[in-house]
């Protein structure tokens, strides 16, 4: 029988066919995650919504279906999500106080698909405020901390969900992404994740409280895991139009494009001209681009074919801004529109492009869209030439938290820049709707976690996906923070 220890860092995969075999129950996994959170999560607070009882009852209705002979794609595996989906019966506040009495009346519709895989969800993890920081933290809820570091950020928006994984509490989570809220959490903590082509996973059930109809077109949902192959596995669940469950039709996503590293044409790029990464981030995407073309990769550092970063940036700016302001008081955005009516109309740079956006019109939104369209086009015509792009997640590894509400700045290799220009390492993916899947390669001489951001054509989820699965292969992927192996639930 597996012990408490060897469960903590199994795959969802791997617990599958234990569950399957009966090496294990649905009980003895699910007592284990809880006795792990209790026992470890104080510091970290990472699992901030609980919901141990109804685990506990699914566990045992798990192990029953199982007895049957019943298999379901995760029959018996424990999960956590984001505590900005909607969970029938949870808090869903997006760490906005005002909202702290607000309880769900059903499953966000990606929740139902993975409880209908036979996933069951032990509880949530934490956001920061209207999930619009790369920190975890709020007023409900309190800091969420990098397993690796304490003092450092786990990232967000689905921080809490990447320390989850990390600390060896269950083996796959869902998050959600904009501006990098899947990508920055799994390279800041080690970990996994997938921000899918746009329209792959239908949102449904993850907007704030008192708010319905479609979600904007920039975010989407995805998963986050301790492996590739766990992405797979949760986006086959959880992918597919609405209206799949009364139409049975599935968006059929084409295969990958090879299935050997060897076979692969590989475009690296490691910086943004906005923000420079850090050395240790261009440092270990080199050495990744040094160990693909042993392999027998086909490596390129340039192309002409690549947009301008800058002006997608900007369009992504424009883009971005009205989707976080739209729910704004009104005497926020009054406040907004005189400091951009103070404006002088030859200031640029992308702090004055942030405060234009946020009180954008729509003659504004449609210029940047049509550069959005135009880049997209680019890149259709790259991936004709490259099967991936390589880039950084984010400018840095995981840095010292800084919760002040202005002014914040981000260090890379002694140079001080605007916090804010993290985001443009999202926008290369975002803008145009691409997928994009994260995974770690290596550890910085500080010890912290650095990943790669592999970015494919549209609608290609599988080849990315398939290429981190072999990157895993190659060159080795997730590792347990310091003590975490050995400590027990």
């Amino acid at each position: 029988m597996l012990n408490t220890q060897t469960l903590a860092y199994r795959s969802a995969r791997e617990l599958v066919a234990d569950l399957a075999a009966r090496r294990v129950g649905a009980v003895e996994v699910v007592e284990g995650a809880i006795a792990r959170i209790e026992a470890m999560d104080g510091p970290l607070n990472a699992v901030v919504v609980r919901d141990f009882e109804r685990a506990r009852a699914s566990a045992q209705a798990a192990d029953a279906a199982l007895g049957r002979g019943e298999r379901r794609p995760l029959l018996g595996v424990p999960i956590t999500v984001k505590e900005s989906y909607n969970v029938a019966g949870l808090p869903t506040t997006w760490g906005m106080p005002w909202n702290a009495g607000y309880r769900a009346g059903e499953d966000a519709l990606a929740v139902a698909r993975l409880k209908s895989a036979g996933a069951i969800v032990i509880g949530k993890t934490n956001v920061p405020f209207a999930l619009g920081d790369y920190q975890s933290f709020n007023e409900i809820y309190g800091t969420t901390n990098n397993p690796w570091d304490l003092r450092r950020t786990p990232g967000g928006s689905s921080g809490g969900s990447a320390v989850s994984l990390a600390a060896g509490y269950v083996p796959l989570e869902m998050g959600s992404d904009i501006g990098g809220s899947l990508r920055a959490p799994a390279h800041y903590c080690g970990v996994c994740s997938h921000k899918p082509s746009r329209g792959v996973v239908p949102a449904r059930g993850h907007l704030p409280p008192g708010t319905s109809g479609n979600t904007p077109d920039l975010p989407v949902v995805g998963p986050l895991a301790r492996s590739a192959a766990d992405l797979t596995l949760a986006l086959e669940v959880i992918a597919g139009p609405d209206v799949l469950e009364a139409t049975g039709f599935r968006l059929a996503l084409p295969p990958p494009r090879h299935e050997r590293l060897a076979d692969f044409r590989v475009l690296v790029l490691d910086s943004h001209p906005l923000l420079p990464a850090a050395e240790s981030v261009r440092g270990a995407l080199g050495r990744l681009a040094s160990g693909l073309a042993a392999a027998g990769a086909s490596v390129a550092f340039e192309s002409s074919l690549v947009p301008d970063l800058t002006e997608l940036a900007r369009a992504f700016t424009t883009l971005l801004m009205p989707v976080v302001f739209a729910r704004q008081p009104a005497a926020r955005l009054a406040e907004m529109t005189a400091k951009v009516a103070s404006l002088p109309p030859e200031a640029d740079g992308p702090g004055v492009w942030m405060l234009r956006a946020a009180v954008a019109s729509h003659r504004d939104w449609l210029a940047a869209d049509e550069v959005r369209l135009r880049a997209a086009r680019r890149f259709a015509e790259l991936f004709g030439s490259f099967d991936v792009l390589l880039f950084p997640p984010m400018a840095t590894p995981a840095f010292v938290q800084d919760q002040r509400s202005e002014d914040r700045t981000l260090d890379v290799d002694g140079a001080s820049y605007a916090y804010d220009l993290q985001m443009y390492y999202s926008s290369l993916a975002t803008a145009p709707g691409l997928p994009a899947t994260t995974v770690p390669l290596e550890r910085t001489e500080a010890g912290l976690p650095v990943g790669v951001q592999i970015i494919g054509p549209y609608l290609e989820d599988r080849t990315t996906l398939r290429f981190a699965e072999l990157l895993e292969e190659a060159f080795g992927g997730f590792v347990p923070p310091p003590g975490y192996a050995s400590a027990g639930g």
